[in-house]
């Protein structure tokens, strides 16, 4: 009796194996795949805003997608993050600054215009926006006007101090 029991698995696993062996796939060689990828790796976007460390200007990069020029001003309203208050940074441009409209002239010229009056700002701060905003224009240097209630600062070059390794 156990070798009619041990006959009936021996034959039921050897069906299965020709079911499995014959399932279609054929041996073959080694395939080749195609190359890998190559080229150039497109870096991170980076957003260069300048903040007030020991009271003067400092270029901080920041990762983070393509922004417009108003909404890079816009971060110099909003302050350093909690990283950058760590490492001593500020800002002199008040929040209520913003929002922040850009305009290019001819020339190479931007005028920047605030919701504040202009002429409250601290030097620092209209440095700030000058800074940072000549760094959002693609043909840097760029003279900045800095317009808020009908008042104008400027037109102004940045005094760029040393951006930070990126």
């Amino acid at each position: 009796m156990r070798t009619g029991l041990a006959r009936r698995v021996l034959a039921a696993g050897l069906v299965s194996l020709v079911a499995v062996a014959g399932c279609g796939v054929r041996p073959s060689g080694v395939i080749t795949g195609a190359d890998p990828p190559s080229g150039r790796v497109e870096p991170t976007t980076l957003i260069t805003l300048y903040l007030v460390t020991n009271g003067r200007l400092s270029a901080v990069t920041r990762p983070g997608g393509p922004l417009s020029q108003a909404d890079t001003l816009s971060l110099l309203a909003a302050g350093p993050t909690a990283e950058e208050q760590a490492h001593g940074l500020t800002t002199d441009v008040p929040p209520d600054a913003g929002p922040f409209s850009v305009t290019a002239k001819p020339a190479g010229r931007l005028v920047v215009t605030l919701s504040t009056p202009a002429s409250e700002l601290s030097t620092l701060a209209v440095e700030q926006i000058v800074c940072t905003a000549a760094a959002t224009a693609p043909d840097s240097p760029a003279q900045v006007t800095v317009v808020g209630a009908e008042r104008g600062v400027g037109p102004r070059n940045c005094r760029r101090p040393p951006e930070p390794p990126g």
